[in-house]
């Protein structure tokens, strides 16, 4: 039922193919790749593979399915309900988040006024990235980031597809909800890229919680500040850090009391310290803990816990993959 809102807006011809795939491979499935005169690929089980007319799996391209340029009209066609005036922001964006939270990442010809992207055009490459709610998988995480009644600020650091989206989506649930020893607290979301509540029409296709509150598309930085002033949430989550008055307001936030949980790409600490607009926050302690993620044992490996002077944390949990 996962794949369901995807297989609808495929072509048939491609919705049979991957409808044919190995069951233990679509329950697997990370991404589905699709390139105008290239072969349908898929990521699944932590790995690459081209898919025959057959839905068989090929290691190597020779022999898959080749897409043709009527397939991807018809699948642009389907994202954008045949209306791409209606997406125009979404196309400048690069991306289109569909039902069930699913997010179509697109590449093609860019236009651009002025300097910067207007929209996108001659749309020729489809990323489908298939969301995952996995409830759960921050409960053993929970114990070390609340102490003396409060959370600490998070820094969920990890390169991609490693899951942080998955667990900032699953803290948001949990410090929402309560547990049965730590009480519920107000949450709010500022989704720029609708990633992690994954809302359609500003309605959330994840569980993030019962006391969350979202606001869907939003630039970060305005959007934390707009979230402060009117929903007064404890805890406040967005996605990564991507820019200097992102790292502003996440300080502005932090130096107002409210707990902010985050990530940001990288695979150490002293590396992400290093850019530009995370350097004071990290300097600062501004994080009381860092979690770091890998995909050595799969995506959502825990490969440390950091308190806010980057010295690891000892953890009783098995150190195996969360997603």
């Amino acid at each position: 039922m996962r794949l369901k809102p995807i297989l609808e807006i495929m072509p048939m011809e491609l919705r049979q193919i991957i409808q044919s795939l190995p069951n233990e491979t679509k329950e697997s499935l990370e991404e589905i790749r699709i390139r105008l005169g290239g072969p349908l690929e898929i990521i699944a089980g932590n790995r690459s593979w081209f898919v025959t007319e057959q839905g068989s799996l090929l290691s190597q391209s020779v022999g898959g399915r080749v897409i043709n340029a009527e397939e991807c009209r018809k699948l642009l066609n389907q994202i954008s309900q045949h209306s791409l005036y209606a997406m125009e922001e979404e196309l400048r964006q690069g991306y289109i988040t569909v039902e069930g939270g699913h997010r179509i990442g697109l590449a093609g010809k860019v236009i651009t006024e002025g300097g910067r992207v207007h929209h996108l055009r001659e749309v020729t490459a489809f990323n489908i990235r298939i969301a995952r709610q996995i409830s759960g998988v921050a409960t053993p995480i929970l114990p070390y980031l609340y102490e003396e009644g409060r959370y600490h600020s998070v820094l969920i650091i990890s390169p991609p597809q490693c899951g942080k989206t998955t667990l900032l989506r699953d803290l948001s649930r949990l410090v929402s909800n309560g547990t049965s020893t730590i009480p519920s607290q107000k949450v709010g979301i500022v989704d720029e890229r609708s990633e992690i509540a994954g809302c359609i029409g500003g309605v959330s296709q994840h569980d993030v919680g019962v006391r969350t509150d979202v606001l869907d598309a939003c630039p970060k930085a305005e959007g934390m500040m707009m979230m402060i002033r009117s929903m007064s949430p404890q805890v406040l989550l967005v996605d990564e850090i991507g820019r200097q008055e992102d790292a502003d307001a996440v300080h502005e936030a932090v130096c107002a009391g409210v707990t902010i949980f985050s990530s940001a790409h990288g695979q150490l600490l002293s590396e992400v310290a290093r850019r530009p607009h995370l350097h004071a926050l990290i300097k600062q302690q501004l994080f009381g803990r860092y979690i770091l993620l890998s995909r050595r044992l799969g995506a959502g490996t825990i490969e440390a816990i950091l308190d806010r002077r980057g010295e690891k944390i000892s953890f009783s949990f098995n150190r195996s993959k969360i997603c």
